[in-house]
């Protein structure tokens, strides 16, 4: 197979030859007709995580390895089952949506279908080879999720993006429909989580964001109100609650720096909870007697499980999930994509064709 593969950190990706994988067990093999270009995608790129307080971990200490194809938000039309695959509910020749943050597959995580829990994760674009190549192995069918209608190109967001806010929001339903949600990012996350919402029928978004064009977008998609994020992270909340009228019960960190945590946390009503799930990198102190004392809940929300892609899926399959914007570059354009992400160019989300033609 060929693939657009980070050889070396900081450096553009080659146009590389490697075998094409034989599926065994209860492995796929996919052909890859879309794959998006992911933020995450930046730090594999770079090679390390900002973890804070001076603290930085090396993608080597995770396990990865180069060269590697990057890519995880996949859409592939299936072209072979391993031995084990045979009648498990796939089909040679179906499209599929493939749910990439996958692990050991034995560990109780992981037979519950929250293999993203699992303490040896092996994810495909991050631990092996993902979606900038021609092909790619799923390692068993319940990992597939029919297009099934669905834009494909639109569908393979929902493997990261989609699927990363969409468990989020979980994690601070149920909540009334006019109760406030605070959005803290405008890009491809920030969209989806809109969309997300508006489907769930929530009607009280509030988006937070430094550009301009990001929060006109965002009220394009159905925000309710737009804030700008600019300035000290005491000034961004006060203009939260300027119009809010009041402390909110959930604020979703798309971004994850110190300036968006310190906002967040500082917009939340009593009994708040703040969810983080971006990785922009830094650290925050808190008040351990105020988060009691204001009976805050401060949680990490890490990608999502098959059973929320697939419920995720059934929502856009309803009619009622909003596309969010999409634009779609051929494969060999990935460098090019990559670097626009990096310099903020990016409205939306942009998806690579697999054309077959490199």
């Amino acid at each position: 197979m060929r693939a657009y593969a980070l050889v070396e950190n900081n450096q553009p990706l080659q146009e590389i030859e490697l075998p094409t994988p034989e599926p065994k067990g209860k492995e796929v093999l996919l052909e890859v007709t879309h794959c998006g270009v992911c933020h995450s995608d930046l730090h594999l790129w770079e090679g390390k995580y900002d973890l804070g307080g001076g603290k930085v971990l090396s993608l080597k200490d995770r396990g990865v390895s180069l060269p590697l194809a990057m890519g995880h938000e996949i859409v592939g039309r299936l072209v072979k089952l391993g031995p084990e695959a045979e009648g498990k509910g796939v089909v040679v020749g179906g499209q599929y949506v493939v749910f990439p943050w996958v692990g050991c597959g034995t560990c109780p995580a992981c037979l519950a279908e929250e293999d993203n829990y699992c303490p040896k994760q092996r994810s495909i674009g991050v631990h092996r080879h993902g979606g900038y190549a021609t092909h790619v192995i799923a390692p068993e069918p319940r990992h597939l999720v029919p297009v099934d209608g669905v834009d494909p190109a639109l569908a393979a967001t929902y493997a990261c993006s989609g699927l990363t806010v969409y468990s989020a929001i979980m994690k601070v339903m149920p909540l009334p429909p006019e109760e406030t949600v605070v959005l803290f990012g405008a890009g491809g996350l920030g969209l989806a989580a809109i969309a997300v919402l508006r489907a769930l029928g929530h009607r009280r978004i509030v988006s937070v964001d430094l550009a301009e064009a990001k929060r006109a977008a965002a009220l394009a998609e159905g925000a309710t109100e737009a804030v700008d994020g600019s300035g000290e992270p005491e000034e961004v909340a006060a203009r939260i609650l300027a119009v809010t009228g009041s402390p909110v019960q959930a604020a979703i960190d798309l971004v994850g720096s110190n300036a968006t945590a310190r906002a967040g946390t500082a917009a939340l009503r009593k009994g708040g909870t703040y969810v983080i799930v971006g990785l922009y990198g830094g650290d925050i102190t808190l008040s351990l007697p105020l988060v009691v004392l204001r009976a805050m809940t401060v949680r990490g929300s890490h990608v999502g499980n098959p059973k929320e892609l697939r419920a995720l899926m059934d929502l856009a399959r309803s009619g009622r999930l909003k596309p969010i914007p999409v634009t779609t570059e051929p494969l060999a354009q990935a460098q090019e994509v990559l670097m626009r992400l990096r310099a903020g160019q990016i409205v939306g989300r942009v998806v690579l064709e697999n054309s077959g033609r490199f």
